[in-house]
């Protein structure tokens, strides 16, 4: 935002989005004179454990993956300090101390924070590889920081400063180069609101995603463990020619661009198993894989181009007997009474002596494949939603701040 005083461009210290009923600039502030800093603790998690009345002890793990924004300890767990380990000296946090996680493979990551929001009477501290930071001048409003220090402005600055290779970190002296902006106790309000509302929002949509997934499998086991007819091992199926088994190719990884747009999947069951994309593909089908390396858990790949690397398994199924949903959710329904490891990899070798497949009609297959058709239809839709709400809190963590 600026203005024009006497042909001059002078920029105000303002966000790009603003509710319209405040102005004025807001104040910028380095962050060491905005915060004092406290030691922390260096307690492994060997040295925590959850269910017990003693201390608790915010380990930076947790900040990078397990903790919102602001840490309500009416719904937020946090370990507690196994007996005899309690630090000699210690400072307990306060409602609106902040947490910097100091470390992370990702410069994204360093200086991640938290806010301790409601601390509903717990004893509190900071531990390993956490910066807590107080404000003592109580400049800020409870609420506001955790969101300003998440902002892109902050994290902007950080990334400028943290030092390492393969692992990035920061320490309390490198604040003296970084600030934030603050505006008026009521526009801090309005913001910290705004964001929190959202932050409940993503959180609700959290949990229906994680109940429609409960559903899922409850419906599987409903429904395949009342089958009433012959089971057939893949291995039978594969001699008779009803379906075959094999693995994918040795496939290098890239980033998303227009010419290496085709998905390859691994061995990883996260996200899907995506792995990178690539400029070829090797399918253009419906398809079962399954993940080789990353304990033989299942995916069913609707009709799309892409490719399957060879830590990771694939089986095709002669369609005149198969539907391809159908058999990957029965397989994955077997798949949640395996234990496989590092040395007992599900190869295919493996998983035909193990795996069976019931005879059903085809069209009894398809009526149970739309069931779990629509479910995954229901699921992708509420995790389009929460991608929206994601989006929406990331654009304000990039607008509303200085």
């Amino acid at each position: 935002m600026t203005t024009t005083i006497d042909n001059e461009q002078k920029t105000l210290n303002v966000p790009n989005l603003r509710f319209p009923e405040f102005e004025g600039e807001w104040e910028k502030c380095k962050v060491s004179e905005l915060l004092d800093f406290y030691s922390t603790n260096s307690l492994s998690w060997d040295k925590l454990e959850y269910g017990t009345n003693a201390i608790q002890n915010l380990h930076y793990g947790l900040i990078h993956v397990g903790l919102p924004t602001m840490v309500d300890l009416d719904n937020d767990k946090l370990p507690n300090i196994v007996s005899g380990n309690t630090p000699k000296n210690y400072e307990l946090c306060q409602e609106g101390d902040i947490a910097f996680a100091d470390a992370s493979e990702d410069t994204n990551e360093v200086a991640k924070a938290v806010e301790f929001y409601n601390l509903n009477g717990k004893d509190v501290i900071c531990g390993l590889h956490t910066i807590h930071g107080r404000d003592n001048q109580h400049k800020t409003i409870v609420g506001y920081k955790g969101y300003a220090f998440s902002s892109t402005a902050f994290h902007n600055q950080i990334r400028r400063i943290a030092q390492g290779t393969k692992i990035y970190s920061i320490n309390n002296k490198n604040f003296s180069e970084c600030y934030i902006g603050i505006p008026s106790k009521g526009e801090q309000k309005k913001i910290a609101t705004l964001l929190r509302l959202i932050d409940e929002r993503i959180s609700t949509q959290n949990k229906i995603i994680e109940e429609l997934k409960k559903l899922k499998v409850c419906v599987r086991r409903l429904i395949f463990r009342t089958l009433n007819c012959s089971w057939f091992l893949l291995s039978e199926l594969e001699a008779s020619g009803d379906i075959c088994l094999k693995r994918g190719n040795i496939i290098p990884k890239h980033e998303h661009t227009d010419i290496f747009c085709y998905p390859v999947y691994s061995s990883s069951v996260q996200n899907g198993g995506l792995m990178g994309y690539n400029n070829t593909y090797m399918f253009n089908t419906e398809l079962v894989t399954w993940s080789i390396d990353g304990g033989g858990n299942f995916f069913y790949r609707h009709k799309h181009k892409f490719n399957v690397t060879n830590v990771s398994g694939y089986m095709q199924l002669n369609e005149a007997k198969y539907n391809y949903r159908f058999v990957s959710e029965i397989l994955l329904w077997q798949h949640s009474f395996m234990v496989f490891d590092y040395q007992t990899k599900a190869h295919p070798s493996v998983i035909r002596s193990i795996y069976k497949l019931p005879d059903v009609s085809l069209a009894e297959q398809e009526l149970i494949a739309n069931i779990f058709r629509l479910l995954d239809v229901k699921l992708q839709n509420e995790m389009t939603i929460l991608k929206q709400y994601q989006q929406q809190k990331q654009y304000l963590l990039r607008q509303m701040f200085i």
